[in-house]
């Protein structure tokens, strides 16, 4: 899913598996308390990295939380994240590779690279500032994140990098300002315009990467994100990556990425994915509501790839005080989902009031039931 709490609940995945001594899967209590060397979390489930802690801690990212301005929509930067490491899946193996958060792009390097080059700044990867401050004559900032992620494999008792992806969050639209605490201005950016721009941003950022000694000699995935707009209640999508074999420093082959998302209901005026998926969440919405009238409002988030429904987020906003009713409508919600929302793609729905989430239930594709957890307090 592109969005939502699954995003939390992969992080809380890869970090709160049990940490295993000898870079070896497995829940092993006594290696737990063992806080030097590198250790791994353990796996899950086959679908999901194993991640890396050195000396009793998980490795975040040496670049972690930057982007070229405090992003106003969350949900590009949860979708960002999340569909990333779908497209490394793509090409590296959970069975195989070993996850590891950022460790070659520095903060500094990842600030400077968001930037506008300059003479003060030379790697800006943004244009230079031109000086008009129209919105259609100013040179607009194009990209807006970067995101590293390392691929590990087991050598001896030692990991070395076997791969790293890049991925490359592009604005659909430059927000800026005139003056310090001015009104916000936005300038529209094209989609063949974001596209070229992007091609040459990542040549130059695969040539930068293959001049660390590390990176010389491993595959290179540079994935491309459309970012959505501030007032979207979607995320972006990713559009294109690009899998660039040990050596290179030119792109050379992209792959379509045919991805997209909406919100449900559609709003008027707007033409839907699709006509059945769209009913059964209709006929969902209005059944849950007359049986509970204390819902503030019921939407969704849908991810489609291919033209195909490929994940949604249900939100449900309540009124309930009742720890009781909480607990009904949670039963009520399993029943409703398996007999009216779309078939063969995973589904969460979230429950939550003003006190927080108060309920949460979740099925995978392919399965018929929903697993549900009620959030009690003690």
């Amino acid at each position: 899913m592109a969005v939502g709490l699954s995003m939390l609940l992969t992080a809380m995945v890869l970090t709160a598996c049990g940490s295993v001594d000898n870079l070896s899967g497995g829940n092993t209590s006594n290696n737990s308390s063992n806080k030097g060397g590198t250790q791994l979390t353990g796996q899950a489930n086959s679908s999901d990295y194993q991640g890396v802690i050195k000396n009793g801690r998980y490795q975040t990212s040496k670049s972690r939380g930057v982007s070229v301005s405090q992003e106003s929509n969350q949900f590009n930067i949860k979708g960002f994240e999340s569909e990333l490491l779908n497209i490394s899946k793509k090409e590296f193996s959970t069975k195989k590779y070993i996850f590891q958060e950022g460790q070659y792009l520095s903060t500094n390097t990842v600030t400077n690279w968001l930037g506008r080059k300059s003479k003060r700044n030379p790697t800006g990867l943004n244009p230079k500032n031109n000086g008009s401050t129209s919105p259609t004559g100013r040179n607009p900032l194009y990209l807006s994140q970067i995101n590293e992620q390392d691929f590990l494999v087991q050598d001896g008792k030692k990991l070395k990098t076997a791969g790293i992806t890049i991925g490359l969050a592009m604005n659909s639209v430059d927000y800026y300002k005139k003056t310090k605490y001015g009104a916000t201005f936005e300038t529209d950016i094209s989609k063949s315009q974001m596209k070229a721009e992007g091609k040459k941003i990542a040549n130059k950022v695969l040539a930068r990467l293959r001049k660390k000694s590390a990176l010389k000699n491993v595959p290179i995935v540079i994935a491309m994100y459309r970012q959505a707009s501030d007032d979207s209640l979607v995320g972006g999508s990713f559009y294109a990556y690009s899998v660039n074999a040990s050596g290179a420093t030119k792109v050379s082959n992209w792959t379509k990425v045919n991805q997209k998302s909406y919100v449900f209901p559609i709003q008027s005026g707007q033409s839907s994915p699709n006509s059945n998926d769209e009913s059964s969440f209709e006929n969902f919405k209005s059944e849950v509501q007359n049986f509970f009238p204390n819902l503030s409002g019921v939407t969704a988030q849908a991810q489609y790839t291919d033209g195909s429904l490929s994940g949604m987020n249900v939100n449900i906003n309540t009124q309930f005080y009742s720890q009781t009713e909480i607990i009904s409508f949670t039963q009520y919600l399993q029943t409703a989902a398996q007999k009216y929302l779309p078939a063969n793609a995973p589904i969460d729905i979230t429950v939550q009031s003003t006190e927080g989430i108060q309920s949460f239930l979740s099925r995978k594709a392919n399965e018929k039931k929903f697993s549900s957890h009620v959030f009690n307090s003690y």
